[in-house]
């Protein structure tokens, strides 16, 4: 079983007062990719916005889990954005996102990737959850209403 708490890290928890998708993901790829002291930040970045190309990333429930795999990653690897106002996503339900997940990581571990993507899926389904996250104040709140949400 896949658990969220094994992906969270309170220094890449960014909170937003933006309306532009673009400048959601191009800080949270900054961020994380400064953080962790990844390679390859254009290249992530690119295949974030390709990713998105193809279809929407937006789950629906106010929820976007942009995502994309590189060879280069040896661990995968998560973000979370925090939105004071939602953004059109082009969600399949219309809601305007305002929790984005940004996942990353090896091109090699489809299967936990699969696990990975459908944990933050399951545990966005939880609505209480999502009222709380986007009423957290903090990087540290963000990461213990993440630690304490059961995936299955």
């Amino acid at each position: 079983m896949i658990r969220l708490s094994d992906y969270i890290d309170e220094r890449l928890v960014v909170f937003f007062d933006t309306t532009s998708k673009e400048e959601v993901l191009k800080k949270l790829v900054d961020v994380v990719i400064t953080t962790k002291e990844l390679p390859a930040h254009d290249r992530f970045y690119q295949a974030i916005l390709d990713r998105e190309k193809l279809v929407s990333t937006a789950i629906g429930m106010g929820v976007a889990i942009p995502h994309a795999k590189l060879p280069i990653y040896s661990d995968f690897f998560m973000a979370v954005g925090i939105l004071q106002k939602g953004i059109d996503w082009s969600a399949p339900d219309d809601s305007l996102v305002r929790l984005v997940f940004l996942v990353g990581g090896p091109d090699n571990k489809q299967t936990e990737y699969l696990k990975l993507l459908s944990s933050i899926t399951t545990a966005m389904r939880n609505e209480q959850l999502r009222r709380r996250l986007t009423m957290a104040t903090s990087p540290e709140a963000v990461a213990a209403l993440l630690r304490s949400a059961v995936v299955s």
